[in-house]
């Protein structure tokens, strides 16, 4: 896992990086399993292809998908695992600080030999900012911490500035799903998505929201958070035509 004196600077979107003691197997996951599919920390200024993170895969054959996939902030795992296990010609990138989260993830895909798993166990900004232009098919946010009170909404990662970076990372068509069970994170989202240039929200009424994509893997979270009293909604934004000129060159997100 990376050093805790190397994360940046304020304001993060995360919070606690690590819960309960693991269990001895997840340690171990943590140490054989996590280096061979984890993603270093690009140095200041590198650049990352995706595409290449899958090189060598974890088989004998050299894999290369065509299409890539980010989860930032992939909490237990679920979602990921299962979204790999039924698209094995893509490749997924998952973002996760949280250490319990990571040791999770890991034992899906340990359980599951799933090759196209790759793993960025930091803030995930520092890999948003090195990847190139128009890479990645699809981009899941996933009922992220709500950061409720008001003092506090820097911190939330759906922002102008994420959203620039999103818009500049997605293709053309390409999709950001973003699913919360907080009506002010709700609120403060279609603030903010709807109304940017790079992108198209794909509601037309009311259900459209309120109904899980046809494809949905539900969680532990969403479950609980539905048993409790506190529906999700489901919102999809897809990256408009870059005929808009939004997203044509980098524009690193300052995170020092």
């Amino acid at each position: 896992m990376p050093d805790r004196t190397s994360f940046p600077s304020e304001p993060r979107s995360f919070g606690r990086r690590k819960g309960k003691k693991l269990r001895p197997g997840r340690l171990a996951l943590l140490d054989d399993l996590l280096p061979r599919i984890a993603v270093p920390r690009p140095a200041p200024g590198e650049s990352v292809d995706p595409r290449a993170l899958f090189a060598p895969a974890a088989s004998e054959r050299v894999w290369l998908p065509e299409r890539i996939w980010l989860e930032v902030g992939f909490g237990g795992g679920e979602h990921l695992a299962a979204q790999a296990a039924a698209h094995p010609d893509v490749g997924i990138i998952g973002c996760e600080v949280f250490v319990n989260g990571v040791a999770s993830l890991l034992r899906h895909v340990d359980e599951a030999g799933l090759g196209n798993v790759r793993i960025f166990p930091d803030d995930a900004r520092f890999l948003l900012n090195a990847l190139p232009d128009r890479c990645l098919e699809r981009v899941f946010v996933l009922f992220p911490d709500p950061w409720p009170k008001r003092r506090h909404a820097e911190r939330r990662f759906i922002s102008p500035a994420n959203l620039d970076l999103l818009a500049r990372l997605l293709k053309a068509g390409g999709e950001l799903r973003i699913a919360t069970d907080d009506v002010t994170y709700m609120r403060w989202v279609l603030a903010h998505a709807p109304i940017h240039p790079g992108f198209r929200w794909l509601a037309g009424r009311p259900g459209d929201w309120r109904t899980p994509p046809a494809d949905w893997v539900a969680t532990r979270y969403e479950t609980k958070a539905i048993r409790e009293g506190r529906p999700p909604l489901y919102l999809r934004f897809e990256r408009r035509d870059y005929s808009d000129g939004v997203g044509g060159e980098p524009t690193p997100l300052p995170i020092t």
